[in-house]
């Protein structure tokens, strides 16, 4: 189990990476610039935004001012931005191979 400074650790390395906005858009808002770049990096703030509002609800549900229901949902939300991430990444690096197998 990730310790709660390790995570708070992690989505702060991922608000870094793509310039630390506090209020990050939805990862499922339409991109601003309509480039595949601006799509990702809301993607990534969107993922960080969902990962820092999952901790505050758990922190919340810890000190009685909160609802466990609020919790499961919160990290259900947050698991499922996940497994998105990561198959976005794993098709960006499967379409990196294609390319670069391709004969010049």
């Amino acid at each position: 189990m990730t310790s709660p400074t390790a995570a708070a650790g992690a989505y702060a390395s991922i608000s870094n990476l793509v310039g630390g906005s506090a209020g990050a858009p939805s990862p499922l808002a339409a991109p601003k610039g309509g480039g595949f770049g601006d799509m990702l990096e809301q993607a990534i703030s969107g993922f960080a935004e969902q990962g820092r509002q999952t901790d505050t609800k758990a922190m919340q549900a810890l000190s009685g001012k909160g609802d466990v229901v609020d919790v499961v949902t919160a990290v259900a939300e947050s698991e499922l931005a996940l497994d998105t991430l990561v198959s976005v990444r794993d098709k960006v690096i499967a379409a990196y191979e294609e390319i670069m197998r391709m004969p010049i």
